[in-house]
């Protein structure tokens, strides 16, 4: 018996890195999966993995950025009935660009994919888990939402926002049956890296001035775990707060 047996769950960036390992290991767990991404067929072959196991998934592409996000939910109720579980993993990076040299356009786009996107599926999902007076939400911040200069002003910012929503939705819909909570990951080996391209010279030497201290680079599957964690009943008691996965980084 899994631990998300009878649960049907959305995963946004599912098609690599930790939104993959998450949509896998919910799936292993008993969960039905809408595994969503911007990359179609990445997604496509994260439902195509979870059915080779026997499980149970859809694949749909959706751009977190627009209102794609009610595509997602509606997905999931449309094809499985309901929905239990909204974990939104899907975010991008910010060339490490420092508040000198950023522009709106950056600070906008940062933005949409890693809180706006976040916010919107939220509240697409909160109509479903009022009716059920339950539901659980996951939300992948960072390690750069709790500390000034992992990553650049754009990406930091928006982390931070992330954690104040995970708090503010958490505390606020308790007594309603629903759970939301985020995870602060440290670097892991996905491939987020690949939306950052010239990253800002003295943005990266101050984001990397505390690198050295780093004990070591995480897998996407440890991160799942987490995840798993916080979807199941084994977390009933953990609500509005924020998990650190670092392996001690920011424990120094």
């Amino acid at each position: 018996m899994g631990k998300l047996d009878g649960k049907v769950a959305v995963v946004t960036g599912a098609a690599s890195g930790m939104g993959k390992a998450i949509a896998i290991l919910y799936a292993n767990e008993g969960a039905k999966v809408v595994a969503s991404d911007l990359n179609l067929e990445g997604v496509q072959q994260t439902v195509s993995e979870i059915e080779s196991a026997g499980g149970a998934a859809v694949a749909v592409q959706a751009n977190v950025v627009k209102e794609d996000v009610q595509t997602m939910i509606d997905t999931a109720v449309k094809t499985y009935g309901t929905l239990d579980i909204l974990v939104n993993n899907a975010g991008i990076m910010d060339n490490m660009v420092p508040a000198a040299d950023l522009t709106d356009a950056l600070w906008e786009k940062v933005f949409a994919v890693n809180t706006t996107g976040p916010m919107r599926t939220i509240r697409k999902a909160l109509p479903i888990f009022l009716e059920k007076r339950g539901g659980v939400i996951v939300n992948v911040a960072s390690v750069g939402g709790l500390f000034g200069s992992r990553a650049g002003t754009a990406y930091t910012a928006s982390k931070h926002a992330v954690v104040g929503l995970t708090k503010s939705v958490g505390f606020q819909y308790a007594p309603k049956g629903i759970r939301c909570n985020a995870i602060a990951p440290g670097g892991v080996e996905t491939n987020i890296g690949t939306t950052m391209s010239e990253p800002n010279a003295f943005g990266m030497e101050r984001a990397m001035a505390g690198i050295g201290l780093n004990p070591r680079t995480g897998k996407p599957e440890e991160i799942a775990k987490i995840a798993l964690f916080l979807a199941s009943d084994d977390s009933s008691f953990v609500n509005g707060t924020v998990i650190t996965a670092d392996a001690g980084w920011t424990a120094y």
